[in-house]
């Protein structure tokens, strides 16, 4: 007690564990601050060492780490990992990570659950907008002086009453159908399963599912099941008339065969936010008027990016805490 003689102690903070961060991570600096007080992370993009000697360097100590759909996590970095316990990724997607290694390592992952749902629903719905009303299109009409040259622009379409195709019915493509349906859209979907608590019409076949629909959103999950699922067949299925629209991976849509199909009139448009070979875009899409570009950013907003900072932190506290995970893959 103070005043009687004996020497006052204060206890030492827990040790914080070591999160390694396998690229920089954009934290809002409310977050890295919490961040900081509870874990240590490292940085290999601030080190002189090659990454496989950082991580060799961490191999013991190292039981979680943070990555992004940006750069592949694959089984050789996993390996040089032997004390790697748990795996966060800033994704939805899981594409990037080698599973099966992490699977037989009994190392858990976590991806961003539902952090970007509601905003990448908003950004399909303003993808098909534009694709349909020629929003952008219009845009450059106006900005190349052409209006006053060659008049009115070309009629564009109506959004409502279109039949509208869902490619994946999880939380981002549910909160995706939802705004549909406000638009006075007929939704069906498909997906690995049927999901006995929706309503809408179920088809097993993408290629059926796309002779029934004007538009087709693809929002799926990327697997060796998916990839190129979108093929030749799906697109001639939907029409000259049919809007595509991918806010999933670029991967999932064959991307030769969607040029080919929009450069011959073949489909309507299209809408997309990802590409196979990303950030190189076909150049034969830069020239067509009914195709809407976007740089894979239909999950940046400031408030998705709150949302997910808080599931990591949520992720690794559970799992240190030796509590269920937020938004469990494995």
């Amino acid at each position: 007690m103070a005043g009687d003689g004996s020497a006052t102690t204060t206890a030492e903070p827990p040790p914080r564990h070591q999160v390694l961060l396998l690229r920089p991570f954009p934290f809002v600096s409310a977050y890295e601050e919490a961040f900081r007080s509870k874990f240590e992370p490292l940085k290999p993009s601030e080190s002189n060492e090659p990454l496989h000697s950082f991580l060799i360097t961490h191999a013991q100590s190292v039981k979680a780490l943070i990555c992004s759909a940006m750069k592949p996590l694959p089984a050789a970095t996993l390996r040089c990992l032997p004390s790697l316990e748990l795996v966060v990724t800033s994704s939805a997607g899981v594409d990037h990570i080698d599973l099966e290694e992490c699977r037989s390592r009994g190392i858990v992952v976590a991806n961003a659950g539902d952090s970007y749902s509601v905003d990448v629903a908003d950004y399909a719905v303003g993808l098909l907008l534009d694709v349909l009303r020629k929003v952008s299109a219009g845009d450059r009409y106006v900005r190349g002086g052409l209006w006053a040259v060659k008049g009115n622009y070309p009629l564009g379409s109506k959004v409502g009453a279109r039949r509208v195709g869902m490619v994946g019915l999880g939380s981002i493509g549910s909160e995706i159908a939802k705004r549909m349906e406000a638009f006075g859209c007929h939704i069906s979907y498909n997906s690995k399963n049927r999901k006995p608590s929706v309503s809408y019409p179920y088809f097993s076949s993408v290629h059926e599912l796309a002779i029934d629909s004007d538009v087709l959103i693809v929002c799926c999950a990327l697997t060796e099941e998916t990839y190129h699922l979108i093929a030749r067949d799906v697109l001639l299925a939907l029409g000259k008339n049919g809007v595509l629209i991918n806010v999933g991976r670029g991967a999932l849509v064959d991307e030769k065969e969607l040029v080919q199909c929009l450069v011959r009139g073949e489909i309507g448009g299209a809408g997309l936010d990802v590409m196979e070979d990303e950030p190189n875009v076909p150049k034969e899409l830069y020239e067509l008027d009914n195709v809407v570009l976007s740089p894979h950013k239909a999950v940046f907003t400031n408030e998705s990016f709150s949302n997910l900072h808080e599931l990591i932190l949520g992720n690794l506290e559970a799992y240190f805490s030796n509590k269920p995970l937020l938004s469990s893959v494995i």
